[in-house]
């Protein structure tokens, strides 16, 4: 394998499937069933998902909401998502630990880096909701920032796209894909891969980025066993 522990980052809509909100039952097991396949390998796994099927903070505060109040709606919807994939991870046979950065009893305990080391050494999938805990950074910046605290090898950033492009290739067909990126050619080139702040933590740490598309079954374990199937930054 190449990568023996791990931090899946899943968007919120990744998880409406074909849906235009909420979450479609089927996505949550062909995403469970990778992950499933992955655990079986030995790999240690962290997961952590947006919110933005539900709701986004941002989104409120254009419409003028108070950002403080809604990033912590944000925040929550993150953990609706979360409950919902440790639902169905248990389902597919899987031991879980779900932690958040907002401790909810009884349905969660707080995210600690020593509890979330713990629970993937015993085999478990480590779900992670309720972002950072704090309002104004979004759940780029908290996968980054919990990645970091578990020391994983690298962030698998799960997408609908199978890796970067110089554009968007759902709209441009000329578009070309990158095998690979430095942090500082993503930056000059204005890549949108994760936020600024997500972006310069995983610099200073040194922790890969890893884009595929997670839409596709079995992609996932291609990415851990090391085939070039995406694009890494580094």
């Amino acid at each position: 394998m190449k990568y023996n522990r791990i931090l899946l980052k899943l968007s919120g809509e990744s998880l409406m499937g074909k849906q235009s909100y909420g979450i479609a039952p089927e996505m949550l097991e062909q995403y469970a069933l990778d992950i499933k396949a992955v655990v079986e390998k030995g790999v240690e796994v962290a997961i952590v998902i947006g919110g933005g099927n539900i709701f986004r903070g941002l989104s409120g505060a254009s419409k003028g909401m108070d950002r403080v109040q809604g990033d912590y709606m944000g925040m929550l919807a993150t953990l609706i998502n979360s409950m919902a994939l440790q639902a169905e991870l248990e389902k597919q046979g899987m031991k879980t630990e779900l932690l958040s950065g907002l401790a909810i009893e009884p349905i969660c305990k707080e995210m600690s880096r020593r509890r979330a080391i713990e629970a993937m050494q015993e085999g478990r999938v480590v779900v992670i909701g309720g972002g950072s805990g704090n309002p104004f950074f979004t759940t780029d910046t908290a996968s980054t920032l919990r990645a970091i605290e578990i020391k994983a090898d690298v962030i698998l950033k799960g997408t609908r796209v199978d890796g970067v492009y110089t554009a968007d290739p759902e709209k441009d067909p000329t578009a070309t894909k990158f095998k690979t990126l430095t942090f500082q050619e993503a930056l000059s080139k204005k890549l949108k891969i994760m936020d600024l702040t997500a972006f310069a933590l995983c610099e200073e740490n040194n922790l890969p980025i890893y884009v595929f598309d997670m839409n596709q079954p079995g992609n996932l374990l291609k990415v851990v066993e090391g085939q070039e199937i995406g694009t890494e930054v580094m």
